[in-house]
């Protein structure tokens, strides 16, 4: 099966952009997946969040060349602490001044799936394009994984990636001129499913680099009907670095404990409720082990005979700053003092319907100590279905934080309405409308496909993003894009 992307043009650029995919099945099990100049206009925007932490989130990957057999490429590491590879590095750039910006793909192949019963096999490479004039290198992107089932329902896996540049620049440093990262792993799942773990050794590889720079961790669970009891052991050195993963913070050693007990009640509305203990602490190896961070949980879940759920959670926590932070992320913000350490206490709650029924909804709130102060956050999502044609949502959350002088208030709003319709089963429209102060954005993200042919479409996107202090227009775009499968 071959795909010809035609063309994109940004109406409001007045670009024209000429691009092309393939994809070719090979065998019963494997595929080729071939992209030259690719636009990912007709890809849904990301939802937009609220980040109080002082990590970077992580979001999931909606580029389709990416997303097929994502499992096999992304699902090495652990997704809390360290993934050695996340594709969506790929295609996106820091410059000069630290922002993220789009570095174009002049193209890539990926070939991915199973070679037999027992083994599966994956392959990706992509070249970006450099940008001198925003101090950003062309890289080849490589990564090769290598599966294979063990037992009944287990499997060992390799992995390499690298990342190289192969053309001398006078912006780069010779550290970064290739990041390689290498390492195997172990998936257990017993045949009854009461055994279920993770085990993993990683490496990374840099110029003139010769440490340890390993990345490692052990989960174990094992899971009957009336227990779950979970352990996991997380290590990731101060030096061990991925340039095409997500790794939230180095220098950590991690230690993680869980226990559940599971209720089934005969009579009543509940069909099971569970009391869960959860204490995790981390540690920094490279500083005498001082402990940074923790939390220790009690958490009561319940499940409802309508499908509907209720969680209820007590939690205990401590952060060591180790630098200033400030958790509202604004210009005139105060930094909390780092080379601290803060305790607080929080409770949430969280009720979420049945999600089968056509009137959905769901309801959160929390509230407690913050750091040196205390926060509110109350937030809920209502969503309607009149089959088969209309789907439309509203989803609010509100973050409220008092923090003591000299250390401003914040008030964070952030409301996403959203509606699909289903004109007939070839033309579908969609837009999402997102406003968050945080952020200072407000943006609208309208698509109308039109499906003329079997996986061939027409997409009409239109984007606008406005500033939400003076409501003044920060980026605008219509994007026209026809993309035909061909069966040969």
């Amino acid at each position: 099966m071959l795909s010809l992307k035609d063309f994109e043009t940004d109406v409001s650029k007045n670009k024209f952009r000429f691009g092309g995919d393939a994809k070719v099945a090979i065998g019963n099990g494997m595929n080729l997946d071939i992209t030259l100049n690719p636009d990912f206009s007709n890809v849904e925007v990301d939802d937009i969040f609220t980040n109080l932490t002082r990590f970077e989130i992580f979001l999931p990957e909606k580029r389709q060349f990416f997303i097929d057999n994502s499992d096999l490429f992304g699902s090495f590491g652990y997704k809390v602490d360290v993934i050695p590879f996340f594709s969506r590095r790929i295609g996106l750039a820091r410059d000069y001044d630290g922002n993220l910006i789009e570095n174009r793909i002049i193209g890539g192949a990926r070939l991915s799936g199973k070679i037999n019963q027992d083994w599966r096999l994956g392959f990706l490479n992509v070249q970006t394009e450099e940008d001198p004039a925003n101090g950003i290198a062309s890289n080849n992107n490589m990564m090769f994984v290598l599966q294979k089932k063990v037992f009944s329902r287990s499997n060992i896996g390799f992995f390499m990636i690298n990342r190289q540049t192969f053309k001398d620049y006078d912006f780069t440093v010779s550290n970064d001129k290739y990041n390689r990262v290498g390492g195997v792993e172990y998936n257990l799942a017993s045949a009854d499913n009461v055994w279920i773990g993770k085990f993993y050794l990683h490496k990374s590889f840099q110029p003139d680099d010769k440490k340890g720079n390993f990345s490692s961790s052990a989960y174990l669970k094992y899971n009957i009907r009336n227990y779950v009891l979970a352990t996991t052991i997380v290590y990731i050195d101060q030096d061990f670095r991925s340039d095409l993963g997500y790794v939230p913070r180095t220098g950590i050693f991690k230690i993680g404990n869980s226990i559940k007990r599971n209720f089934y009640p005969v009579n009543g509305i509940i069909n099971r409720h569970s009391f869960e203990l959860l204490a995790v602490n981390y540690w920094r190896p490279d500083n005498d082990f001082k402990k940074t961070d923790h939390e220790f949980s009690g958490i009561w879940d319940v499940e409802f005979k309508n499908k509907s759920d209720l969680e209820m959670k007590y939690s205990n926590n401590y952060i060591f700053l180790m630098q200033d932070f400030d958790p509202t992320r604004s210009e005139e913000g105060v930094p909390l003092p780092g080379n601290n350490g803060y305790y607080f206490n929080r409770i949430s709650a969280g009720y979420h319907s049945n999600k089968t029924n056509l009137l959905t909804y769901s309801a959160e709130s929390a509230f407690g100590q913050f750091y040196n102060g205390h926060s509110f956050s109350a937030g809920g999502n209502l969503s309607y279905r009149m089959q088969p044609w209309v789907s439309v949502s509203l989803a609010v959350n509100y973050d409220g934080l008092r923090l003591p002088n000299p250390h401003p208030d914040a008030d964070l709003w952030l409301m996403s309405p959203k509606l699909d319709i289903t004109f007939s089963k070839s033309l579908f429209w969609s837009t999402l409308i997102q406003y968050s102060n945080q952020r200072d954005n407000l943006g609208t993200n309208s698509r109308l496909q039109w499906r003329f042919a079997p996986l061939s479409d027409l997409y009409l996107v239109y984007n606008d993003n406005y500033f939400t202090d003076n409501f003044g227009p920060r980026f605008r775009s219509v994007n026209l894009k026809f993309t035909y499968w061909l069966n040969i």
